[in-house]
């Protein structure tokens, strides 16, 4: 108990000291840590260098060391500027961001239903949440509880610093459709690897990838407008927020190819910014951990059974 409570205490301690430093000066150490990260935890640097080198044949190793070294940086700067978060108002959003298709998301809220932007984690996603929030309005996220409460209390107090709504995957689904039915906003990242019982598999970077389904079942089942936003870094360090036109929904007869259609519809999208901007993804994910031979082998066993 003794033990658990002076850890909680350190990491209390830590955040606090962290808090305080200068943006600038939390930004060099945090990207610094990224890099020392980079050389010495080879197994995450193979991951990003294996990626990279499958979605992006076509260029040399140095060009593919590069953007992965560049994609550390971004987290490094992601993590650093998460501690700013919780002061922004609108003025200063105003001041680091500028949007662009803000005419996209007047005429996907017109409708009624409510609206479903979806990203990845790409340029500074988190900042991008509380961007949504103080510039257009607040909205809701799926949140995962991260394994230490006292760091997963301090980063949901940040996340919902400025009126956000995070809600348990678990508990998802129905919370989402009331605050659709509100006209609200719901976010969602959908660039993550999932279980091939969670998803589908559609291509991405030429290669099956299993993904959610969540946001075409959704826009499905509610009718609400699909509309893609991506939080880019520019070089000077300010953002774009780039909403972009609404993704009209393909609907045939079946509801499974539906679900396959536009997820994959969505994807593209997603990737298409990626390689725009590739050092500002996340590559040191496993995004195709799931194999398409697992739900094969299982619907295999299934029909013996």
């Amino acid at each position: 108990m003794k033990d658990a409570m002076s850890g909680h205490s350190s990491v209390k301690i830590i955040l606090a000291l962290l808090g305080f430093l200068p943006t600038t000066a939390r930004r060099f150490l945090f990207t610094g840590l990224a890099m020392l990260f980079y050389h010495l935890v080879p197994r995450q640097r193979l991951i990003a260098l294996h990626n990279l080198k499958s979605a992006f044949p076509e260029k040399d190793i140095s060009e593919i060391i590069r953007i992965a070294k560049g994609s550390y940086r971004n987290l490094g700067l992601v993590a650093a500027e998460f501690f700013d978060l919780p002061t922004m108002t609108k003025e200063r959003i105003e001041q680091i961001v500028e949007i662009e298709g803000y005419d996209h998301y007047l005429h996907a809220l017109e409708k009624g239903k409510g609206v479903l932007m979806f990203g990845g984690h790409f340029g500074n996603w988190e900042l991008s949440a509380i961007a949504v929030s103080l510039m257009l309005k607040p909205m809701m996220v799926i949140y995962r509880s991260l394994d230490n409460p006292l760091l997963d209390e301090f980063v949901k107090s940040v996340r919902t610093s400025k009126g956000n709504i995070l809600v348990q995957k678990q508990k998802a689904m129905l919370a989402m459709n009331r605050h659709l039915r509100r006209n609200s906003i719901v976010g969602l990242l959908i660039d993550q690897n999932v279980d091939w019982r969670e998803g589908v598999f559609v291509k991405f970077f030429g290669r099956p990838a299993c993904s959610t389904d969540g946001l075409a079942h959704l826009s499905l089942e509610t009718g609400a407008p699909v509309i893609p936003g991506f939080l880019v870094r520019k070089p000077d360090g300010r953002y774009l927020m780039i909403l972009g036109e609404e993704v009209e929904f393909i609907q045939t007869e079946n509801p499974e190819v539906d679900l396959q259609v536009n997820t994959q519809r969505y994807q593209q999208i997603l990737e298409d910014k990626i390689r725009q901007y590739p050092e500002q993804w996340l590559w040191m994910h496993q995004r195709w951990k799931t194999k398409p031979w697992q739900a094969k082998t299982y619907a295999e066993l299934h029909s013996k059974g």
